[in-house]
Parts: structure tokens; C-alpha cells; sequence
């Protein structure tokens, strides 16, 4: 280890929230996006258990955190117990990024600005006047949704097994302008959106989707990225659309979140490759 990756008592620290968290792709993403600014900071996986948030929370001003990432299943738990919420953090009862500020702990929610971000940069998508279909209502879901809407979409199509389990995204778009269906997986096929959004476990073992009939106009994206192939982007692709899996989401909130902590630019091209060769060798 030569001296400028050396972890010291002035290092900054950063981490991420979750359990199980040693599948996360974080550590590697940040890690190569500071050494790569030239920052003294180092990112650590910070397995939480179930019941044990409240406690992590105390520890991170304690133990000299600049800030920290949350990531599943306690996105929601975060959200109530921060007393301060930003107003994307607040609407979407889920927080990714926590700020360690001098004052207490500040709950942000990165996710739909990221998505929004990957939309317009990354797929060239224009969401304005278009339609999109979102499998699933969770968190992720909501943060798509939100995205898609505040992009100017005229509808989106939520399909659910439950349709029931929709409550909380519908809440969450009640202030826009755009029409929000529910339907359950049998109706989805008989829907005509322009992006298709999965924000689902399903195709992590091969699942497929129910999905509506695929042209060369459809844009798709998974929010897995693994496997980095899904039965969703194969599908898509096959009728000559284009597809994505979920590496550009978790890239651009990851950016949001280091521009927050640093005050500088995300280098997305070398997190983008740091990612790229953490699934590529199975890390």
C-alpha cells in the first residue's frame, strides 16, 4: 500500500447501511471515484441487522463518519428515524444517503434524481409526452416513478401481483400532473408504454416478465445489474429496443451522494469501470 492510500486519522470515512451488505457494489464504486479525485477518504460495507439501526445511526457522528449510504432492507427505517428529511427523502419514506453534518443527521434520497440523471444522460430518453410501464411499488419504484413523472411522462403504468401494495407510490405522486394506473401482471401485457422500468427481484434467476408487445421503440431498464443480462433486456433487445440493466441508477446516485459529501464532481467514468470489473470478475 503506498502512502497516498494509507488510512489515517485524518481519512474520511463513508459507508454503506444494509444487510446482508457484502454483495454491494458501493465500497468499489466510491473507493475508485476518490482515489481517482485524489481525496484522503476511504468507504466501508456496514452490515446493520435487523433492530440494530438506531444504533448505527449514534455511531456514525461518533465514530467520525462524513456520511453514509443505506441500501436494503433499511431505506424506510432510516427515513423514520431521522428527525431531519429532505423533501425528496420525506416524500418518498426512504432514505439512501445520510449527511453527517455538525448539527445532526440530514436523511437525502438520491435515488429519483439519479434515475432522472441516468435517463436523460445515459439513454438519451425523453420522458416528456410519453408512457411508461413500472413492475413493482417498493422504494426503487417510487424513486423511478417520481423521475419519469417530474420528466414530463403523461402516464405510468404500475403492475403489481398485489395491486393493493400501491398506496404509497400513488401517494407519492399526488402532486404531479401525470395519470397513474394500477394493474396486476396479468393486465400489464395489454398495456403500449415507451419505457418499460423494473424495479422488481424478478429476472435475477431467470423469471420473466409479463410483458406488452416489444417493438424497436421501446426503451427498457432493470434496476438489476445482476445478472448483467436479464430475460427483460434479452427480451427488449430481441424486438430491436433498446435495454439497460440497473449499473446506471446505482452509478448516478452514487455521484449525487459524493457530490453532496465532497463538493466535486463524481468521476463517473472511473466508477463506471471500478463497477464494470467488480461484476465482470464476480467481487
Amino acid at each position: 500500500m503506498d502512502e497516498r492510500h494509507r488510512i489515517g486519522g485524518s481519512t474520511h470515512l463513508a459507508g454503506v447501511i444494509g444487510w446482508p451488505i457484502d454483495h454491494s457494489l458501493s465500497p468499489v464504486i466510491h473507493n475508485a471515484a476518490y482515489e481517482a479525485l485524489g481525496l484522503d477518504w476511504v468507504y466501508v460495507a456496514l452490515p446493520v441487522a435487523h433492530g440494530a439501526v438506531d444504533t448505527a445511526l449514534a455511531g456514525l457522528p461518533a465514530l467520525g463518519f462524513a456520511g453514509a449510504n443505506v441500501t436494503m432492507p433499511h431505506k424506510e427505517t432510516v427515513a423514520s428515524a431521522l428527525e431531519v428529511l429532505t423533501d425528496d427523502a420525506a416524500l418518498l419514506r426512504a432514505v439512501n444517503t445520510i449527511d453527517v453534518t455538525p448539527a445532526g443527521l440530514v436523511g437525502h434520497n438520491t435515488d429519483a434524481p439519479g434515475f432522472g440523471r441516468f435517463l436523460e444522460r445515459d439513454a438519451g430518453f425523453d420522458a416528456a409526452g410519453t408512457s411508461a410501464l413500472v413492475f413493482g411499488a417498493g422504494g426503487a419504484a417510487r424513486a423511478c416513478a417520481l423521475a419519469i413523472a417530474r420528466a414530463g411522462a403523461t402516464r405510468i403504468v404500475v403492475a403489481l401481483r398485489d395491486p393493493v401494495r400501491a398506496s404509497a407510490l400513488i401517494a407519492t405522486l399526488a402532486d404531479v400532473e401525470t395519470a397513474v394506473e394500477v394493474v396486476t401482471f396479468a393486465e400489464a401485457p395489454r398495456t403500449r408504454p415507451d419505457l418499460i422500468v423494473n424495479a422488481t427481484p424478478l429476472g435475477a434467476h431467470g423469471e420473466p416478465l409479463p410483458l406488452p408487445p416489444l417493438s424497436a421503440t421501446i426503451v427498457a431498464v432493470d434496476l438489476l445489474y445482476r445478472p448483467v443480462n436479464t430475460p427483460l433486456q434479452n427480451d427488449v433487445r430481441a424486438a430491436g429496443g433498446v435495454a439497460f440493466g440497473g449499473l446506471g441508477l446505482l452509478l448516478h446516485q452514487a455521484a449525487l451522494s459524493i457530490e453532496l459529501w465532497t463538493g466535486q464532481p463524481a468521476p463517473l467514468e472511473a466508477m463506471s469501470a471500478a463497477a464494470i470489473g467488480a461484476i465482470g470478475t464476480g467481487t
